[in-house]
């Protein structure tokens, strides 16, 4: 496991999870394409906060990779939001770790980043319900099984009656 890329020494906060995630944000993509974050809305969604810099990042990016072709039928959505890169620095990004979900600009998105905790700290990463709950957040590093584990359990409690 990797040293998570901070920019302060701090403990993190606990998980919200049953919360409300708040999905009225619009950002742009790397192809300056506008992503409303509510129009996922009903679908399990992963918020993935990280740079291109940031080697803890790299790092998840494959497995975040496997689970969009693995979880396709559940309509899982990955959305990468890089907290300080350019649009022209992630499309070649993008292209060598051959990201198949939308990254999106987190550059000047302050309000978003203080909102899901991605100030201090990244990789940042939340697991949201369909329902739009929160399912669970990850501040740090987390290896590929255990971002499977997360899927599978909020698919499981989407699933429930």
């Amino acid at each position: 496991m990797w040293p998570a890329c901070t920019s302060s020494e701090v403990d993190p906060p606990a998980a919200p999870a049953g919360n409300a995630a708040n999905l009225n944000f619009t950002l742009k993509d790397m192809h300056g394409a506008e992503v409303n974050l509510a129009s996922f809305r009903g679908r399990p969604i992963i918020l993935n906060f990280w740079a291109t810099w940031c080697t803890p990042c790299k790092a998840e990016i494959p497995a975040l990779v496997e689970l969009v072709e693995r979880y396709k039928r559940e309509q899982l959505t990955v959305l990468g939001v890089s907290v300080d890169d350019a649009p022209e620095d992630l499309k070649k990004f993008a292209a060598e770790y051959k990201m198949n979900y939308p990254v999106l600009i987190g550059l000047g998105q302050d309000k978003l980043q203080e909102t899901y905790d991605a100030v201090l700290m990244i990789p940042v990463t939340w697991f949201i319900r369909p329902d739009g709950t929160v399912h669970r957040k990850q501040q740090g590093p987390a290896s590929k099984e255990w971002f499977e584990a997360q899927v599978k359990a909020m698919l499981e409690r989407t699933e429930r009656p």
